[in-house]
């Protein structure tokens, strides 16, 4: 049995769920972000397998998404990369606020997502050594490079709309997994990608795949693809999710 309620931590609406009658105890945590225009409500059944296999869980609506969402659906397709960001930033005030209510347990704080929600895990991973474990189901970690392709903030067809891109990509880079393979290879890592994601290509998770087992950094690797699935999570995918964080956490 389980229980889940919505509530704000650190300002920031979220779905909170976790075993009954241990709402107050500290217990191993998870913050699961979930995917672009859509929600925490959405995603809840990542919440609910997850405290079902013994974890207190998180799910933050996205800046402009879930409880946040201003109704402007439109200009939010050209704002991804801001969300993103905003979304790797906040990290930090979620975490904190698990530490004030005692909800953790011996720091074992894991992350993970969806989409969007995987590439804020993964960024979050490269710079935050106090993450255990992190899953990124059909994510990628390459963001400035992706951005010229998946919602690009702007059209570039002008330089000034080329330097409007690079000011509003470049503080990405400092949250790209680029040069920052040895901080994604100290601790498990899940990656997760349906081979025909129409979306976030599978190439994607196959790069990171690849960098790190070339620079001898996979020893805490876990990688599984599913064969003729788009972009969109699938009951393997959910349970694969599961078992990592029942290892690992």
């Amino acid at each position: 049995m389980i229980e889940i309620e919505t509530r704000q931590l650190a300002g920031i609406p979220a779905l909170h769920a976790f075993p009954t009658g241990k709402r107050d105890l500290s217990l191993p945590c998870i913050i699961f972000y979930h995917g672009f225009t859509s929600s925490s409500l959405v995603y809840s059944y990542f919440a609910v397998a997850l405290a079902q296999a013994g974890f207190r869980v998180v799910m933050p609506d996205a800046p402009e998404h879930g409880a946040r969402f201003n109704e402007d659906a439109q200009g939010r397709m050209y704002r991804f990369w801001q969300i993103l960001q905003q979304n790797m930033q906040e990290f930090t005030a979620l975490r904190a606020a698990l530490v004030a209510e005692n909800w953790l347990t011996d720091e074992r704080l894991a992350i993970g997502g969806a989409s969007m929600g995987a590439m804020t895990a993964l960024g979050i991973m490269a710079r935050h050594p106090e993450v255990k474990c992190a899953a990124s189901l059909m994510g990628s970690g390459y963001f400035t490079r992706l951005a010229h392709s998946l919602f690009p903030p702007v059209s570039v067809q002008t330089p000034k709309q080329q330097e409007d891109f690079d000011t509003i990509i470049a503080p990405l880079a400092e949250w790209d997994v680029t040069h920052q393979l040895n901080r994604l290879a100290d601790r498990p890592l899940l990656l997760w990608h349906g081979q025909d994601d129409d979306v976030v290509p599978a190439a994607e998770s196959f790069r990171l795949q690849q960098a790190l087992i070339q620079a001898g950094l996979d020893n805490n690797l876990t990688c599984l693809w599913e064969a003729g699935v788009r972009h969109r999570i699938t009951p393997e995918a959910l349970a694969a999710t599961v078992s990592f964080f029942r290892q690992h956490l």
